[in-house]
């Protein structure tokens, strides 16, 4: 059964109790085992093994879900001209909004709330806004109505924002894109689909730019940096919104001179132990500010994810604040 197949069929406190119930089998073979050796210190380590377990799972899902952590970080940049100052951008990405069902709704309320105390310029969403469809999202329409910055919000989407994980035909694939982005825009963000958007303050200006989500492997690989960029001066002082960072060094770094790049997708792996993460793996930018010279990237853990659960990677907003060099 492929990843697509298991998306469809499980729903996220699906994926919870099929963890209860791996967890608990494991239990009671590494209890089986330890009750048949003779040896103190081995039932002492299986039964510290099966302790442990049982407090990663349950803190994961029921504790480390909810503790929204708002990170602070500053850019400096020679080229970002002087009105922008301390401009205040507020980043939030990887909503999911499907997993927030139940009691975890109120979480989402939170995070609505944290984003909006932070009395952010500019409001940007880094993609994977739901988990599999633009349904997911009607339920929480009123809740992203109440995000508010002076310069507005602007948005691209993420893998899970495209119709790759629904199973039906390319007629209702087209209408479910439509539907995901038409959200967005009726709510009066500046959805970025390889283009750009530019904020003014007096003569000077800086450009939010976006990219389709631009990914390796069996993710969606639509980013056209070209169109996104197009007409733009080498001075410009350029904000790069990309859903997936692989696309910083393949793409952004290589071909264009945007200055700050703004990712998420990785959700920091969701579990860390000892700052060691599963997302170390695969990705060379996966939480956190990185930077190649003058140029950085802000790799957002994300505010949620397909599975409810977070050990040692908090969900997080984060505000970034502009400073000139």
């Amino acid at each position: 059964m492929n990843t697509h197949v298991l998306m469809m069929l499980l729903e996220p406190d699906t994926y919870i109790w099929l963890s209860v119930l791996a967890m608990a089998v494991l239990s009671v073979v590494v209890l089986l085992l330890c009750r048949h050796t003779r040896r103190r210190w081995l039932r002492g380590l299986g039964l510290t093994v099966v302790l442990a377990g049982w407090y990663v799972l349950l803190y994961g899902t029921f504790v480390g879900v909810g503790r929204i952590e708002v990170r602070h970080v500053e850019f400096a940049s020679k080229d970002l001209p002087t009105a922008f100052d301390g401009y205040r951008i507020v980043q939030f990405s990887d909503a999911h909004v499907g997993a927030f069902t139940g009691w975890r709704q109120k979480i989402f309320s939170r995070t609505i709330d944290s984003i909006n105390a932070q009395r952010a310029d500019l409001i940007v969403f880094t993609g994977d806004m739901q988990n599999r469809e633009a349904a997911e999202v009607k339920p929480y329409i009123k809740l992203l109505e109440k995000l508010k910055a002076r310069d507005g919000i602007c948005s691209v989407l993420g893998n899970h924002d495209y119709p790759e994980y629904v199973d039906c035909d390319e007629f209702q694939k087209a209408a479910n894109l439509g539907e995901t982005m038409s959200i967005q825009q009726d709510l009066g963000w500046y959805l970025l689909n390889n283009g750009y958007h530019r904020i003014r303050r007096g003569k000077e200006n800086i450009v939010i730019a976006g990219m389709e989500n631009d990914g390796e492997g069996r993710f969606p690989q639509l980013g056209n940096i070209s169109y996104a960029l197009i007409g733009l001066k080498r001075q410009s002082f350029v904000i790069m919104l990309e859903h997936d960072p692989s696309s910083w060094r393949r793409k952004i770094l290589p071909h264009s001179h945007c200055q700050l790049t703004l990712s998420g997708h990785t959700h920091g792996g969701q579990f860390s132990l000892f700052g060691l993460s599963p997302a170390m793996l695969k990705y060379h930018e996966y939480a956190g500010m990185y930077y190649m010279g003058d140029r950085a990237i802000n790799v957002s853990t994300g505010v949620g994810g397909v599975v409810p659960f977070r050990f040692g990677v908090s969900p997080e907003i984060v505000v970034i604040t502009l400073k000139k060099k």
